[in-house]
């Protein structure tokens, strides 16, 4: 404890500015209780505003008096003196002998000369201060505040400095790239402003190492994804050398890998797209239009397999239903992504459902897709939206990812849930903006 007072003291910039404010804070007071008890109605004025602001004006008009009309006019002006000043004034004649002032008090003296040339002494008597100080503050009191003010500077400056050098060290410990580091557990059980502020410094550590291990954890999925296609690439190029007769199926090859890595580096593009953006546009569309193209694309993918897509979007009218403000192309491929999942894992002659309507009371389109495919694993729901979740046998692209960023770049929320039995239904909330 006193090695930490004494780091403060040498070199704390906390420290001086609380004991500097303490100090000014200490004479302030101290001098506004002293004015305040020396100005009280009791009390002898102070020294300084008897001698140079009330004692001369009032010896100034006696003396006038005086030499104008002599002792006479002296008492007839008397009256016009305010009674506290009246009885300190004394006029003694040439060699009569003046009244002693009493113990702790002064005078302030004029010679004068009446009309008729005799000699008179005008006095002005004031109440001493016994000992006023420095800055009429006893000396002792001033000890006492310079010595309280060194104390309670030093454990308010370690009482703030304390937590506030934990969050420094857990700042230089953050930029180090140490993402695990936490204050909290050091500050202890504070409840005060300095442990919200740590609290908040551990909410965003948590993010950022989150976040970097979200992008770690992608750009491994990437590599993981791409080098599937450049592998058969390579491949088919290998072929084709060593047999120029295969040179067509390994040409048709090579294209079918070529649009993969095209697909894939869009995909990542609109994926980027979805979660820097955080305005997604000032567009206003009809949800619930932008959903039934997407079905009618979706019927004619669905045809091959014999799957039936129901869309019902049953509610208000068109001219009903309130628009929503963003980017319609963005909702468009979110829908689309969630809609293409359904059909991939959907068996032959399968049934999804699509379901999109407005919600008056909330103020949000909700719109749901069901199909009949196998799920999710439940360990593995959580992270479905996640991009290269292994959700099923064959994997989950940036489809879903894209779809969840999407929809929260237009405030909405978006969940999955496996269905009993067999089937997985993904729902999502978008709410409705005015025009």
């Amino acid at each position: 404890m006193d090695l930490r007072i004494g780091r403060l003291l040498a070199g704390r910039r906390l420290f001086w500015k609380i004991l500097l404010a303490f100090l000014v804070t200490f004479v302030v007071m101290t001098q506004a209780v002293w004015l305040l008890f020396a100005l009280r109605g009791d009390r002898e004025p102070p020294e300084f505003l008897m001698t140079r602001h009330i004692g001369p004006p009032v010896l100034e008009a006696a003396v006038q008096a005086v030499a104008g009309g002599g002792p006479a006019r002296y008492r007839a002006m008397l009256p016009n003196i305010p009674e506290d000043s009246r009885h300190r004034l004394e006029l003694v004649a040439e060699g009569a002998r003046p009244s002693r002032p009493g113990e702790g008090y002064g005078v302030l003296e004029r010679r004068v000369r009446d009309p008729a040339g005799a000699r008179y002494l005008l006095r002005f008597r004031y109440h001493r201060d016994d000992s006023p100080g420095l800055l009429n503050i006893p000396r002792e009191l001033v000890v006492t505040g310079v010595l309280a003010g060194l104390v309670f500077s030093a454990l308010l400056a370690w009482y703030l400095m304390a937590p506030l050098n934990h969050l420094r060290r857990g700042f230089e410990r953050l930029a180090r790239g140490e993402l695990a580091t936490r204050v909290s557990p050091a500050i202890g059980a504070r409840r005060d402003e300095v442990a919200d502020l740590a609290h908040e410094f551990d909410r965003m550590a948590r993010l950022i190492e989150q976040l970097v291990q979200s992008r770690d954890r992608l750009l491994h999925d990437v590599s993981h994804e791409l080098r599937s296609p450049l592998a058969r690439l390579q491949l088919a190029i290998a072929l084709a050398r060593q047999s120029p007769a295969r040179i067509e199926s390994a040409m048709d090859r090579m294209e079918r890998e070529v649009e993969r890595l095209d697909g894939l580096v869009g995909e990542l593009l609109t994926l980027a797209r979805a979660e820097n953006e955080q305005d997604p546009g000032d567009d206003y569309f009809d949800l619930v239009g932008v959903a039934a193209s997407v079905i009618a694309d979706a019927r004619y993918e669905a045809q091959p397999a014999g799957i039936e897509i129901a869309f019902d979007s049953s509610g208000q009218e068109d001219e009903e239903r309130p628009p929503v403000r963003g980017s319609s192309e963005l909702m468009r491929r979110a829908i689309e992504n969630v809609v293409r999942n359904a059909l991939r894992f959907s068996p032959p002659d399968g049934r999804i459902e699509v379901r999109c309507a407005y919600q008056t009371g909330a103020g949000t389109f909700r719109l749901s897709v069901v199909d009949e495919g196998p799920g999710v694993p439940p360990d593995l729901i959580d992270t479905l939206f996640e991009p290269f979740v292994r959700g099923q046998a064959d994997g989950q692209g940036l489809g879903l990812a894209i779809a969840s960023r999407a929809v929260t770049a237009h405030k909405g929320r978006i969940a999955a849930t496996n269905l009993p039995g067999q089937g997985l239904k993904i729902e999502f909330e978008i709410p409705a903006k005015e025009p």
